[in-house]
């Protein structure tokens, strides 16, 4: 059995996905589940293209050892340089240096002959290979490319000093049939190919990302680039826990096998829907809700009488697992430490007294309490940024039936720490919350999505609910989690805000830094 390493672009390529504005702590516990699921490389970020990704990578670099941090760069030495300061803490930096390579791309976007580009490339290469020991190079839009100019400056840049080059299909335009034989094709007339480790990375805009990788395995490639649940621009990128279940469950005809722990798959899949606020389609491959739900009554009779009948894929393969007891009222505190670091989380002295005391209010009100719960209690408080004045909830009254004009009462401690309340009503119970907050923040807000889940089963469920708001014309997603549906609702409302003030206030320290 070959490894295919995976690369992971979650934090990079799929925080493009429009509405998604991770914060540091966010992508930290992001990148520390990824190091858990066992993924081969994390893209960090773009370090050059903001001060707050700058040290979002510079903070995963220096804490994650046991998967490589990569970080992008354009084929510029400040780029170059920029990434190397972020990194420069890992114990394997690696960059990643794109140049566009088709001749639309090289005509249009670049305006820059194909010399010129072959020059750019190779010696930004080198200049990279001075500082990093491992550089990439992508090739942007190489589906669209040449073959022949590939080959060209293929070889150049291997022989500049890359050590990984990748082939992407950048706007997702290409076939199984076409991505593999491109591959083909570069092995076959790259003289000095063996030098190298070959890429791939595929977007979904025609539906076959997942395919076009695996095309791309069969013919030489053994590095697959994706993200968790297929996020990123667009139509997204290819699901890399579709490609590693798919080569696990079919491995008696695909003779490869990746280095993921399957059973953080379905753990990693929620955190990253919770953090980007982008939900899993209900029969998403492997990590959607349906994906082992048989509604089908002959289906139904099948897996009763014998489970492969209709399921080739088992629930706890990914890691799904019933919800059954493990903490209750009287458990202790060493007892939910024990739980904790049974669940690969690792936590500040202070974050693990937070998580104890939200986790004590819960067994207030309910009696079972699984591992989904004590992992959304603790993913809150980690990515909880508090430097930052913002809105809190003091108090919220809702009043509504099915013969009672629906209103509600709402208290905020506004981020200059003034008191203030007011009522409204509305047609339904969340409008009349959603017009109540609205009236109180100075900010002008329209919500755009709201969405609410349960975590977990039971009538006891942890409520999670999602929205997505203009802010002051910006589009901000926000998150909340409590036992009761409105309360979650409301703490969704207040995170988008929030989430927008604190984006201001380090607009304005990036501002500042740069006029001294």
């Amino acid at each position: 059995m070959s490894i295919i390493n995976l690369f992971d672009t979650t934090l990079r390529d799929g925080e493009q996905s429009p509405g998604v504005n991770l914060n540091k702590l966010e992508k930290l516990e992001i990148a520390k589940q990824l190091e858990r699921l066992g993924m081969d490389r994390i893209e960090a970020g773009f370090p050059a293209s903001s001060k707050g990704d700058f040290q979002a990578v510079k903070e995963i670099a220096d804490t994650i050892k046991n998967t490589s941090v990569t970080a992008l760069a354009r084929t510029v030495k400040s780029d170059i340089d920029t990434a190397w300061e972020a990194l420069k803490g890992a114990d394997e930096p690696r960059i990643h240096i794109f140049l566009a390579t088709s001749p639309i791309h090289m005509t249009y976007k670049l305006k820059k002959t194909p010399e010129e580009v072959i020059t750019t490339a190779t010696d930004m290469v080198a200049y990279a290979k001075q500082t990093f020991s491992q550089v990439q190079w992508s090739a942007e839009d190489a589906s669209r490319s040449d073959w022949e100019f590939l080959a060209q400056i293929i070889k150049k840049v291997i022989d500049a000093g890359a050590t990984v080059i990748n082939l992407p299909d950048t706007v997702g335009y290409t076939t199984p049939k076409e991505y593999g034989e491109m591959f083909h094709y570069i092995r076959m007339n790259v003289p000095n190919i063996e030098k190298a480790v070959l890429s791939c990375h595929c977007h979904n805009d025609l539906g076959m990302a997942v395919a076009n990788s695996i095309a791309a395995v069969e013919n030489g490639a053994t590095q697959i680039e994706g993200t968790i649940n297929g996020i990123g621009e667009r139509a997204g990128n290819a699901s890399l826990e579709e490609i590693a279940v798919a080569l696990k469950i079919r491995s008696d005809f695909y003779p490869y096998q990746t280095n993921l722990k399957l059973d953080e798959i379905k753990r990693t899949s929620d955190m990253v829907a919770k953090l980007t606020g982008m939900h899993i389609q209900a029969n998403k491959a492997i990590v959607g809700r349906n994906a082992f739900a048989h509604e089908s009554g002959i289906h139904q009779d099948g897996v009763l009488k014998h489970a492969s009948t209709y399921e080739i894929i088992t629930p706890e393969l990914v890691g799904v697992q019933a919800n059954t007891l493990f903490l209750g009222k009287h458990s202790g505190r060493h007892a939910f430490k024990d739980k904790l670091k049974e669940l690969g989380m690792r936590v500040t002295e202070d974050n693990m007294k937070q998580a104890f005391e939200a986790f004590k209010r819960l067994t207030d009100h309910k009696k079972e309490v699984t591992d989904d719960d004590i992992f959304t209690i603790v993913t809150e408080i980690q990515t909880n940024t508090a430097t930052v004045d913002k809105y809190t909830l003091e108090m919220f009254q809702l009043q509504y039936g099915s013969n009672n004009i629906p209103t509600a009462a709402v208290e905020l401690k506004t981020p200059s720490g003034k008191k203030v309340k007011t009522a409204c009503t509305a047609q339904g119970s969340v409008e009349a919350l959603y017009k109540t907050l609205e009236s109180l923040t100075e900010e002008e807000t329209r919500l755009i999505d709201y969405q609410i889940n349960s975590v977990g089963g039971g009538k006891d469920a942890l409520a999670e609910s999602r929205v997505q708001l203009t802010v002051n014309g910006e589009t901000v997603n926000g998150r909340g989690s409590a036992q009761d549906v409105m309360e979650a609702s409301v703490q969704a409302y207040l995170n988008a805000v929030n989430r927008y003030i604190i984006q201001q206030v380090n607009a304005e320290k990036k501002e500042v830094v740069k006029t001294q």
